[in-house]
């Protein structure tokens, strides 16, 4: 039987978030520890955030050991919690410190709790009611004597703050000093429930179900795009919430939340916690602390929410499962929804990843029979799928600087005269992707990266996409010294966006691109200005395919459908289909028809042809195929090795000692092509060089690598990152 408590003077192993790769012996404090405790300990001079990870090993001097500094006022770490950071990390070849900080990413949790003002209903009946009045004490009311801050009374009654100071200083409402942790207000799983269609409610009904069990399962939830499936998994979530289980929601984007929140607030009485980069300091630190303590009930975030100390997990949804933003690219490299899997396996739990479009990973796992599947296949209410068609630009008579067919053209124009909204979509940030000078054909591109840099007309810059360096816009070509003979090459969104007003001056353009806002909030308020139809073409990249509902919009047109197909990434065929499907799926989701079509110089392609028949089974199954007879994911296993370093000479004299020294890879069978100069050869100042490691489905790939890795010695500035199951391969 494992310890789980540890009287004062007892040695303990203590993770700690530092990069050391063993625990560290300390003694337990005054008044002990449990085992999973949150501590500070001592490590040379610093005091360190750490975790009672178990006994200490007592092979050091026991009177030269030091004792843990405290013990945090936090909840302590579950076991399923360090079993998850423990599998995620041995998954990932991931060092466990590493793991504790993806796991301890919230500000100050060592912090005595600070105070702040909040207001519940007080024990006087004013005078005098104006209509502000009443709705304050009403919501107050009913929330049965929860207190709530300023902020927050005033946005639920819909009045201003001096109406609720107003009724403080009359005794209606009382202001006290309570922590600023705060647990979050309840959700009312019965508050809002919508009519369901007959489609909704048999999906609602076998989630719920799944909840109910208490068990660990996965289910895909295939809805064509504006089917309902948000309603459709919110209903688990209110099982789930009835069940007094946690919830989590993972959303693929910032820019996706707000518009959500307001939805779960419909749907629940209640805003639920939030968890991502666009939250403060604070209200990090609140939701970590209050998840912990099971006073959060349904967390809203990004893929790092995955690794908050919830305290009894029973839901968690991947919305738009299959996008690649779940992939973490730096730092710890893992893919939250496959993570998401292991975590709820440890915690008897259910997943449901919803998508229109979802990736071949977990349609084969259908198909295996290990998930679940759930299948929405109409809209909801009275919208219909859009039509989709394609425009051969072979016979298009399109002069050599123009990227919009006189066929979509006039398309766009007949949508104009009904007052209806067309999106021009092109898969490309900035104003144009290459600048080249035309006396001597140089490319200007980044100081520190082997790649081209982009010209931002809006900012007046050229920005590097690879390491973010932006550079202003030169007059003269750095190569020749040629003045006025810089030109763009190849079109970006702020280019098509100022085609499109030469095309139809008299129409509001907006553009959605990732890039041209400061904060979520402008872009929240942009998307919201286009949804009630304050702009009349919209020219977006890929940001405007996830998730977003445009009443009015009901032509797409896609600039360069061809634009995925190239270059030998082993999903390009998979990402065109599911962003040509994710983007069509923006048109007709009202009353009108909408419709979709694509420009392409490959109206054949197989990949063309699958997306305009709408046999997304027939697809799946191709490419499935192709797949297994490559032995490739999810039909085999692969690793990504990147090595970089400042010296070129060092990183190749590596790679290829590597590759002569496979014999732990060749023992599982195992091959390793390489090594090869990345696609992009530098960023940031290190040339980088890539191998790539193929093995049959069942191998033991990770040991493997591991044993192969360990016979190098990485000296000075050379490092290894290891990818398993890579996405990118840059």
């Amino acid at each position: 039987m494992t310890q789980d408590f540890f009287h004062e003077g007892d040695l303990v192993g203590v993770l700690t978030t530092q990069p050391i790769d063993r625990m560290l012996d300390y003694k337990a404090p005054e008044g002990g520890c449990h085992l999973g405790a949150f501590v500070e300990v001592p490590l040379g001079p610093r005091k360190v955030l750490g975790v009672v990870w178990g006994k200490g090993q007592g092979d050091f001097d026991y009177a030269k050991v030091r004792k843990v500094i405290r013990v945090l006022d936090v909840a302590p770490m579950a076991d399923e919690m360090q079993q998850f950071l423990q599998r995620a990390a041995d998954y990932t070849l991931t060092p466990m410190s590493a793991m504790l900080r993806l796991a301890t990413r919230a500000p100050g949790l060592g912090d005595a709790p600070s105070m702040r003002k909040v207001y519940r209903l007080g024990s006087e009946t004013p005078t005098r009611m104006t209509d502000a009045r009443t709705k304050v004490l009403e919501v107050l009311r009913e929330y049965g004597g929860l207190a709530f801050t300023l902020k927050e009374v005033a946005d639920m009654a819909g009045v201003t703050s001096s109406v609720v100071k107003g009724l403080v200083k009359l005794g209606a409402v009382s202001e006290e000093d309570s922590p600023r942790d705060l647990p979050y207000p309840k959700l009312d799983p019965d508050y809002g429930s919508k009519e369901l269609t007959k489609d909704q409610r048999a999906g609602a009904k076998v989630l719920c179900e799944a909840v109910r069990s208490g068990a660990y399962g996965t289910t895909l939830l295939k809805g064509v795009t504006g089917s309902g499936k948000t309603e459709v998994y919110l209903e688990a979530v209110a099982e789930c919430l009835r069940s007094g289980r946690q919830a989590l929601v993972l959303l693929p984007e910032i820019a996706l939340t707000s518009e959500f929140i307001t939805r779960v607030e419909a749907r629940f009485g209640m805003k639920p916690a939030e968890w991502h980069s666009g939250v403060t300091m604070t209200e990090r630190r609140r939701c970590w602390k209050m998840v912990g303590q099971g006073a959060a009930q349904l967390v809203v975030g990004a893929r790092s929410a995955l690794f908050l100390p919830f305290q009894d997990l029973g839901l968690i949804i991947v919305d738009e499962e299959h996008d690649t933003s779940y992939k973490q690219e730096d730092g710890v490299l893992y893919n939250a929804r496959d993570m998401t899997v292991l975590r709820a396996s440890l915690n008897s739990a259910q997943v449901v990843l919803a998508s229109a479009t979802p990736s071949l990973e977990s349609w084969a796992n259908v198909e295996a029979g290990k998930y679940a599947r759930v299948t929405l296949a109409s809209r909801y209410g009275v919208a219909v799928l859009p039509k989709m068609s394609a425009i051969d630009m072979r016979v298009e008579d399109l002069p050599g600087s123009r990227w919009v067919s006189p066929s979509l053209q006039r398309m766009v124009q007949t949508r104009l005269e009904k007052g209806e909204q067309s999106l021009l979509f092109l898969n490309r940030r900035g104003y144009a992707p290459v600048t080249i000078c035309r006396a001597c054909g140089h490319q200007i591109g980044c100081d520190h990266c082997d790649a081209t840099m982009v010209e931002h007309r809006f900012l007046k810059r050229l920005m590097c996409h690879q390491c973010g360096e932006t550079k202003p816009m030169p007059s003269v070509c750095p190569s020749c010294e040629a003045e006025d003979k810089l030109a763009p090459v190849g079109p970006g969104v702020e280019r098509m966006a100022e085609e499109a007003q030469e095309l139809f001056p008299d129409a509001k353009i907006a553009v959605l691109s990732s890039d041209l806002y400061g904060s979520a909030r402008a872009l929240k308020e942009h998307i919201e200005s286009i949804a009630r139809g304050e702009a009349d073409v919209i020219v977006g990249t890929q940001l405007v395919a996830k998730g977003h509902n445009f009443p009015k919009l009901t032509l797409v047109g896609v600039i360069d459908a061809d634009l995925g197909l190239q270059g030998s990434d082993l999903r390009a065929a998979e990402r065109t289909f599911q962003l040509m499907r994710q983007v069509a799926g923006r048109a007709g989701r009202a009353e009108i028809e909408g419709e979709a079509v694509m420009q392409t110089f490959q109206p054949e392609h197989p990949v063309i042809r699958a997306i305009l028949g709408g046999d997304e089974e027939a697809f799946w199954a191709a490419e499935a195929g192709e797949r297994r007879a490559a032995g490739v994911p999810p039909y085999g296993r692969m690793a990504g090795i990147v090595l970089s370093s400042p010296n070129v000479q060092e990183v190749f004299d590596l790679g290829a000692a590597m590759a002569r020294q496979d014999g732990p890879l060749r023992k599982i069978g195992a091959q390793v092509f390489g090594p090869a100069p990345a696609p992009i050869a530098r960023i940031r100042g290190r040339h980088r060089v890539r191998l790539l490691v193929k093995a049959e489905k069942t191998a033991p790939l990770q040991q493997a690598l591991a044993a192969w890795a360990a016979q190098f010695k990485l000296r000075g500035e050379l490092r290894m990152a290891i990818d398993i199951d890579p996405q990118s391969f840059y």
